[in-house]
């Protein structure tokens, strides 16, 4: 079973942008999708975004034109370009092959 480790949360102001990384145990290569999932204090886990192994990509509605998600099979690694980031982002980030597994990484947008 492969293990997720993610990197790359913080804090940021309302606008700015962070750049999320998911470092795989294992090639990813033959995995399907790779997804980046969100939970946010008091609610439910939400899938943010998840990426084929083409490269075929989707979004939830809240996160689209904003984000983008791309994987780099050749270091075992997804990313998730976060721009334009909103308070309502705020929340612990969680890496999926595809279900979500690691820690996760917190991610809190604040003036």
């Amino acid at each position: 079973q492969v293990q997720l480790v993610e990197s790359g949360g913080g804090l940021v102001q309302p606008g700015g942008s962070l750049r999320l990384s998911c470092a795989a145990s294992r090639s990813i290569s033959s995995i399907y999708i790779m997804a980046w999932y969100r939970q946010a204090p008091g609610k439910q886990r939400e899938l943010v975004a998840h990426i084929t192994s083409g490269g075929l990509t989707n979004y939830a509605d809240s996160v689209k034109g904003r984000f983008t998600i791309s994987r780099d099979n050749t270091k075992n690694t997804v990313f998730l370009q976060m721009n334009s980031l909103k308070p309502e982002d705020t929340a612990v980030y969680y890496c999926g092959a595809p279900a979500p597994r690691g820690q996760g990484t917190q991610v809190t947008v604040s003036s």
